[in-house]
């Protein structure tokens, strides 16, 4: 009922800069939180950045400083802007939304996820 669909990831050189995207879209009447998290081989899934309807944020500690994340409720989109990449930030990243239905359900969705490769 509801989809994400991330967009932004792909290869960068260190230091190097992305901005990853993702819409979510379907029988949404509101949303809570979005987040992006990422997983690299043989580790588990972790946080990376977090924003609430208010607009507060949290950060991995590895990527604070160096990315931001905003959202436009309006598109019910979020972005996650990384700056000074290096090559540890490779990893799969996903969208994580979570909200209301229209209805009155609860909801958790996750995006298909992006490649960040940061390699020379």
């Amino acid at each position: 009922q509801v989809q994400l669909v991330e967009s932004g990831g792909g290869l960068v050189q260190p230091g190097g800069s992305l901005r990853l995207s993702c819409a979510a879209s379907g029988s949404i009447f509101s949303i809570n939180a979005m987040g992006w998290y990422r997983q690299a081989p043989g580790n588990e899934r972790e946080l990376v950045a977090v924003i609430t309807t208010l607009s507060s944020t949290n950060y991995a500690e590895s990527v604070k400083g160096r990315s931001t994340i905003s959202r436009d409720n309006a598109k019910n989109t979020v972005y996650l802007q990384m700056n000074r990449l290096k090559p540890e930030d490779t990893a799969v990243y996903y969208c994580y939304v979570r909200g209301t239905l229209v209805g009155g359900s609860l909801f958790s969705s996750w995006g298909q996820g992006t490649q960040v490769t940061v390699s020379s």
